[in-house]
């Protein structure tokens, strides 16, 4: 008898047949009613590992064992089934078990089909009409928000993509200073580029009543402008213009459309002669700059050395064309920061951030009410001089000027976590993530400051959302790995370390998940690993690492090397769990003093 064959006679593959639909019915009723009971989402991770660590041994035990009318027995003992006048009581009844199987699979079955129709066509309606509901809601307390989505590029020639990015964000900026209307950050509306979804659900997601959408088409010395203003919850159309201009009258074409937009909303925009206007034209209107200064923030937004050091140039060209170009030499800097901060080092990354603090003083010097000049020096306080008190007096200049600056209340709420005050900080960052639902970071910050208070299951829906957001990134499955470090699972921890990109957060997150598992050897290893090749960059988790390995006088010696390397994991210091045991340390008062930092926090230490 072929194997094939041996598996049908002792009922194996009906056995798996009926335990996979059966497991999926349980998985799927499950995942609609464990919520509805504030179930926490481990409950049906659990469920799904078991009923998976399950599936093998119940085929094995449906190989081994048979049903007979004498109940269970081994299939090596049971007589193969023989014609009905020879029926004995050890006698295989195979056969019949294999009708019965087949009733209950179908009966399965049909149960799943049933459940699937049932929530396709009940369930799933009455979840998304609830969703709608909300978002109606919402819109009806708040008419006045809009979401800016990237005009479509359509001159014909991929190099210009920085224009029309630079024309979505120009009218964010300008849409921002309309006096009660809430204007979606640029990383949010820009996750919509080429999207599929309909209005309804792009409302829905960003929590706005109308989105703003169009085109630009540039070719030579004119410019194509179609916009379009509609309503989110049903797609209709508010407003819609297209426009014809000279590129050498593009200022007052965006004020035009800025205008329009605003009187459709029924928004006030603040007067020009306000002096806290804030725009990202040249004082000189010289559009060569102008153009320079666009092509400078489309490179910086891509996020790479390469990136950064060709915006460093545009921004250079934007200055040297108008010397008075206050928010080129702001973002000059900034771009310089994060160059240092993630790829420089020794001498190079000195000069860099010496150029960094020239550009932020001449800012300031040519425009002292440029919201996002004291955003950069307040950036620049805080990680590179470790400055926190004056840091934050410049985040707080920031917001004065510019309300709705969602990177300054996500700094500012990051500074307030530092300063072991993290539930201001998550006051702050949900209040950014209003403004800009769809940042990955504002969650990253979100979940530390939830993890801080011991809320751990926020914290890894925070997380989570995070990585949903942006998958490649290593930062983000560590802080996921370390939320089950705190949890004190090691199993999963190191699972979580494991899925994390290679590179230095995988080696950061496998040497905390190892810290707390039985091998000790391996835990010796990842911590070697860690130490031998990223001391440089990584002393603040180092010291974290040797906090988790409950080794206090190392923890110390790094906290102590982080602050000669100027660290910036530093800032996370008084929301640490682990670092937090040794608060009562006199070393950990003494070292707060050194840094600037207030010894108290309302985060609460592991035990």
């Amino acid at each position: 008898m072929s194997f094939i064959a041996e598996l049908k006679r002792r009922n194996v593959i009906r056995m798996a047949g009926l335990y996979l639909v059966g497991a999926w019915l349980v998985v799927q009723v499950s995942s609609t009613v464990l919520p509805t009971f504030d179930v926490p989402s481990w409950a049906l991770r659990g469920l799904i590992i078991t009923l998976a660590v399950g599936f093998i041994p119940t085929l094995i035990f449906s190989w081994v064992f048979e049903l007979t009318p004498e109940g269970i027995k081994r299939d090596a003992d049971v007589v193969p089934e023989q014609s009905d006048a020879d029926v004995v009581p050890e006698q295989s009844i195979a056969p019949q078990t294999a009708r019965r199987m087949d009733r209950a699979i179908i009966i399965v079955l049909v149960l799943a089909l049933g459940y699937f129709a049932f929530d396709k066509f009940v369930l799933a309606p009455r979840r998304e009409a609830v969703m709608v509901a909300s978002a109606q809601k919402y819109v009806a307390t708040n008419n006045k928000s809009i979401a800016v989505l990237p005009l479509t590029n359509e001159s014909g020639d991929k190099d210009q993509q920085y224009f029309s990015d630079g024309l979505s964000e120009n009218l964010i900026i300008a849409l921002s200073q309309a006096s009660g209307l809430k204007v979606i950050g640029r990383n949010s509306a820009f996750q919509f580029r080429d999207s599929k979804d309909d209005s309804k659900t792009i409302g829905a997601k960003l929590g706005v009543a109308t989105l703003l959408e169009g085109s630009v088409q540039r070719a030579g010395d004119a410019v194509r402008i179609s916009a379009e203003l509609i309503r989110a919850a049903d797609g209709s159309t508010l407003w819609t213009q297209r426009y014809d201009r000279p590129y050498k009258d593009l200022f007052a074409l965006q004020d035009e459309i800025t205008q329009s937009v605003a009187g459709a909303l029924k928004a006030k925009l603040l007067a020009n002669d306000t002096a806290a206007i804030q725009t990202d034209r040249p004082p000189s209107g010289n559009l060569d700059a102008y153009s320079a200064y666009l092509q400078g923030k489309f490179y910086f937004e891509r996020s790479s050395e390469a990136d950064w050091r060709k915006a460093l140039e545009q921004y250079a060209i934007a200055t040297r064309i108008d010397p008075r170009y206050a928010l080129a030499w702001a973002e000059s800097a900034r771009a310089g920061g994060w160059l240092a901060a993630e790829y420089l080092g020794g001498a190079e990354a000195q000069r860099v951030i010496a150029q960094g603090r020239a550009a932020i003083d001449t800012a300031l010097k040519l425009e002292p009410n440029l919201a996002a000049a004291h955003e950069v020096h307040a950036e620049a306080l805080g990680a590179v001089d470790f400055d926190w008190s004056g840091s934050e007096v410049e985040f707080r200049r920031a917001l004065q000027l510019a309300p709705n600056n969602s990177d300054a209340l996500e700094n500012l709420g990051a500074l307030f976590a530092g300063r072991g005050q993290p539930e201001h900080a998550i006051e702050l960052i949900r209040q950014s993530l209003e403004i800009d639902p769809l940042r990955p970071t504002g969650y990253l910050v979100l979940s530390r400051s939830l993890a801080s208070l011991g809320r751990l299951d926020e914290a890894e829906q925070a997380i989570r959302k995070a990585i949903a957001l942006q998958p490649a990134s290593g930062i983000f499955d560590a802080t996921l790995a370390v939320i089950e470090v705190q949890r004190g699972d090691a199993k999963t921890a190191l699972a979580e370390a494991k899925r994390t990109l290679p590179g230095i957060w995988q080696d950061y997150a496998l040497a905390m998940a190892r810290q707390i598992g039985n091998d000790r050897a391996a835990a010796d290893a990842a911590l070697k690993l860690a130490v031998d090749k990223h001391t440089d960059v990584m002393a603040f988790q180092i010291a974290e690492i040797y906090a988790v390995r409950r080794d206090p006088d190392k923890a110390f010696e790094w906290l102590d090397r982080a602050w000669a390397n100027r660290d910036p994991g530093l800032q996370f210091l008084l929301v640490n769990l682990f670092i937090l045991r040794y608060r009562d340390d006199p070393r950990f008062a003494a070292f707060c003093k050194k840094v600037g930092l207030p010894s108290t926090t309302t985060a609460k230490a592991l035990p």
